[in-house]
């Protein structure tokens, strides 16, 4: 790990969303490094692939006040880390519910707090949402595209408010793409590589910006400890984005796929087919097997200054773009996936 600091040992650790694919990684790092580690799992939450580690789960939704109440005594820091990934079938007050209240309860149960150190709030840069100019720093408007876009800000926005209102101490991180062995988000972007032909829609560089889980956590833990990030909002993305033409090609590389070449299409038609797969599945509660946000990923160039993480937090990176995706293209190849 790329860390500088540590926690004292046996200090008490909250994780929300600790049974996803972020929330996991966290909880493993910190039972490593010897913190005391809590975390909230819905009770239908399969909690199996943590059996052996010394973690106290308390089950209930992030969004119920019992189960916060319960979750955050005598903590001393709090990675909120829960979130309600885009599916089919889930309604927008859901989003609300694990975005914002959720976040407002832990701010009014932890404010009155004699532990609590510090609050990690993880947000997304999916706040921001399309950048007219790239890159983009902590400090750009925020223009949320889709509900779980806007609850995010909201939840942000709301708990920023408050920290400076009641001198909560507080530290927002907003990730960049994540990426990493074990996910699945971007396995679709991986499977698209293995093919001969890879598409390039529009006209803009397809800029995307990554962060490997490993940093990423390592990352949650720096913004939690480091006496400088109190207060504080950071991108979380590597030094610099990638085109995907260069993210297709290093991954081609891994797998040995020497035909892949390029093509690039208009993006319009994508969008209106986007579109009419959304209106068609939405009343059925099925994923549509393209929606506007993966056109989207292809056609916008989403990047980000992420200065503020290496100049105020000192940050360094322990997992390069070219690293990373081999790594995870190679995982993918030992699980069947690709």
């Amino acid at each position: 790990m790329a860390l500088d600091v540590s926690f004292e040992p046996g200090v008490s650790v909250l994780v929300t969303g600790a049974t996803g694919y972020t929330g996991a990684v966290l909880t493993r790092k910190l039972v490593a490094l010897g913190c005391k580690v809590r975390a909230v799992a819905r009770a239908s939450s399969d909690v199996s692939q943590f059996e052996g580690l010394p973690i106290e789960w308390i089950r209930g939704d992030v969004f119920d006040e019992p189960t916060i109440a319960q979750a955050v005594r005598g903590v001393a820091y709090v990675f909120h880390v829960a979130a309600a990934y885009r599916e089919a079938n889930i309604t927008d007050e859901t989003y609300r519910l694990v975005h914002v209240e959720s976040t407002r309860l832990l701010a009014r149960h932890l404010v009155d707090s004699v532990t609590l150190r510090r609050f990690v709030h993880i947000s997304t840069v999916g706040v921001h949402g399309h950048i007219d100019e790239p890159p983009a720093s902590e400090d750009y408007r925020f223009n949320p595209g889709d509900i779980y876009q806007r609850t995010k800000a909201e939840g942000e926005l709301f708990v920023r408010s408050f920290a400076k209102e009641h001198n909560l101490p507080l530290v927002v991180v907003r990730p960049a793409a994540i990426y990493g062995p074990g996910d699945k988000r971007l396995l679709k972007l991986f499977k698209m590589a293995a093919r001969p032909v890879f598409p390039l829609f529009g006209r803009g560089r397809g800029l995307y910006h990554l962060i490997h889980v490993e940093d990423l956590t390592d990352i949650f833990i720096t913004a939690a400890l480091h006496p400088t990030g109190e207060g504080g909002v950071f991108i979380a993305g590597n030094s610099a984005p990638s085109e995907l033409r260069d993210i297709a090609s290093i991954i081609a590389s891994e797998i040995g796929n020497a035909r892949l070449r390029f093509i690039r299409l208009p993006a319009w038609p994508l969008f209106v087919a986007a579109d009419l797969c959304e209106w068609a599945c939405r009343p059925f509660g099925i994923e549509p097997p393209l929606y506007r946000r993966r056109v989207a990923f292809f056609t916008k160039d989403r990047a980000f200054d992420t200065r503020r993480l290496r100049d105020v937090l000192r940050y360094r990176y322990s997992v390069s773009v070219d690293e990373g995706l081999r790594s995870t293209a190679r995982w993918y190849r030992e699980q069947g996936w690709l």
